[in-house]
């Protein structure tokens, strides 16, 4: 009795008539798979920080039966990518060649996540070791993916970035969009809510609490009505703190050696060695009114 209801049910989400319909894409060809991409990033953070994601001894066969492993995982991801923007004529080939030139970032990349390593446990006192930071704390994590989807973006990979930055959102809860271009030691403490936009800019040593956002006022559009991507998210400078829930908008630019207090919203620059904080609450209440 239920065949023919479905049947019609099947028939009602295969019509090419119905208007909505037609902004879902009809796809016939390999999608990036976000299993074999934890996957990948697994091993990225095994081969990063040897010794801490598994049980094998720390030896050079091992890095190398684990760089292959890697190089596999991501070709595949890399060419169904490729696939998926059908923006290149030879996918098969080009993936190849970015996987390798991926691997040969792997120093520079361990390098800019030891220096974030040391950041985070310089500005936590309740961190006791960099063993304790790299095996627990959400920022590395985020960062390991930002770092990684970073590079694969800057070789114009279609989707995979975007794929990796997503997955350490959903473990996080710290967004981090793959375009951002983030400096080296690099610290976000607790972490939970953080945004930071495709466009900005942020500097070295700079350090964020949990719930900041640095994020875009408004958009630019064109003729059409859509919105241009243009930089529109705020450019960080050196040596700058930006405390818990502050929300910093807008291509403005926050000046070197600064902080920024807890709640303050910001959308206007601000000078090198500012101190920016919030107004002063409302301290008196009538019989708890007032508020």
């Amino acid at each position: 009795m239920i065949t023919p209801f479905l049947e019609k049910i099947t028939q009602s989400l295969s019509r090419n008539d119905i208007p909505e319909y037609s902004f879902i894409p009809q796809l016939n060809h390999p999608l990036p798979n976000i299993n074999r991409i934890k996957e990948l990033m697994n091993l990225v953070r095994i081969v990063i920080f040897p010794g801490f994601f598994d049980n094998a001894a720390i030896t050079d066969d091992a890095s190398i039966s684990n760089l292959k492993f890697m190089y596999a995982l991501l070709n595949e991801q890399i060419y169904n990518g490729l696939c998926f923007s059908n923006d290149y004529d030879t996918p098969r080939k080009m993936a190849e060649e970015f996987t390798v030139a991926f691997i040969d970032k792997l120093p520079e990349i361990k390098r800019l996540l030891a220096m974030d390593v040391k950041a985070v446990h310089d500005c936590d006192p309740a961190a006791k070791s960099y063993s304790e930071v790299i095996f627990c704390y959400p920022a590395i994590q985020a960062m390991l993916h930002y770092r990684v989807a970073h590079a694969l973006l800057l070789m114009q990979i279609p989707s995979v970035p975007r794929i990796i930055s997503e997955l350490a959102h959903f473990a996080t809860g710290i967004e981090i969009h793959p375009g951002a271009q983030i400096g080296e030691y690099f610290s976000i403490d607790h972490g939970t809510g953080v945004v930071i936009g495709e466009t900005c800019i942020i500097g070295n040593n700079v350090r964020l609490y949990q719930g900041v956002t640095l994020g875009a006022k408004g958009f630019v559009y064109d003729e059409n009505g859509f919105p241009l991507n243009v930089p529109r998210h705020p450019i960080i400078e050196d040596n700058v703190i930006i405390y818990s829930n502050s929300t910093i908008l807008g291509r403005i630019t926050i000046g070197h050696d600064s902080i920024i207090g807890g709640n303050v919203w910001q959308v206007h620059d601000v000078p090198p060695h500012s101190r920016i904080t919030q107004k002063k609450a409302t301290s008196a209440f009538i019989d708890g009114l007032g508020i």
